[in-house]
């Protein structure tokens, strides 16, 4: 099963780019079937209520099933005080599988991480550019999964690029996706350095061909086991089956006080969007 790990949907209401704007699906599905992939990521675009965006995104979902996977998105500042309620009604509510920050609005805080880690969500952190924040988050929670898209940056940045390859090695819990990478030989680094299972296919649509950033991958010429966990295993078990394997014991001291609420079941460089 092919996944696009990284996907926005939906309609903003800032209306100054399109990324805040709208993300249409329509021609993106039709390419992401032309170019085999089964199942896609999508989280809101930007906007000025991500309760609103989050719900919004949430129809969209159950219009396509078994098609699209939801993400929530929160904003760490504006949202700070209700962030808990805003993931517990997006798992349980809505039915979605992961959580998403965006560090042009506001980097992740203990809240955020705590109310991730609380209902088993990979939490996808873009950093913007500021990859350093990853050593700081990733060891503070070693049981919580962290993807970093773009490698780092949208914008091009090859030092975060470079710092995020050497977290991926170092952190049993940092990983990253390939969305708009254009510089391919840090995909092949983090591939060589971190191995195929830290690494996810993503394309950033709508507005990237999921085509075109699917064929990158098959340009690293994997193995196919290796290649299968990129363009899918690795999202799908991250995702479905966040214990298997991904997590690591709880230090000592981390405040679990909010594990008591898991469910039963379960502008950046170049203002550009992540």
């Amino acid at each position: 099963m092919i996944i696009d790990s990284h996907c926005h949907a939906g309609k903003g209401d800032i209306l100054t780019a399109p990324w805040n704007t709208d993300a249409p699906l329509g021609a993106y599905l039709r390419r992401a079937r032309a170019a085999g992939i089964d199942r896609t990521v999508v989280f809101p675009a930007f906007h000025s209520d991500y309760a609103v965006a989050n719900a919004a995104l949430a129809r969209l979902v159950d219009s396509q099933r078994g098609r699209l996977i939801g993400f929530a998105i929160v904003n760490a500042a504006r949202d700070a005080g209700r962030i808990f309620e805003m993931v517990e009604r997006a798992v349980t509510g809505h039915g979605f599988r992961g959580l998403k920050v965006h560090g042009q609005e506001a980097l992740p805080t203990r809240e955020v991480c705590e109310a991730a880690r609380a209902f088993s969500l990979p939490l996808l952190v873009d950093v913007f550019a500021k990859a350093h924040v990853i050593d700081m988050l990733a060891p503070q929670y070693p049981d919580l999964n962290f993807i970093v898209p773009h490698l780092g940056s949208f914008g091009d940045d090859w030092r975060a690029h470079q710092q995020v390859v050497d977290q991926m090695v170092r952190y049993p819990n940092v990983y990253a996706d390939t969305s708009g990478v254009r510089r391919f030989d840090y995909i092949v680094q983090a591939v060589r350095r971190a191995g195929a299972r830290k690494l996810l296919f993503g394309s950033d649509g709508p507005w990237l061909h999921p085509g075109l950033e699917l064929h990158k991958i098959r340009l690293l010429g994997l193995a196919p086991e290796e290649q299968a966990l990129i363009l899918g295993g690795n999202a799908q078990r991250l995702i479905f089956h966040p214990r298997a394997g991904e997590r690591r014991p709880v230090a000592p001291g981390l405040n679990l006080a909010r594990r008591a609420h898991r469910p039963r079941e379960l502008q950046f460089r170049f203002n550009r969007s992540g």
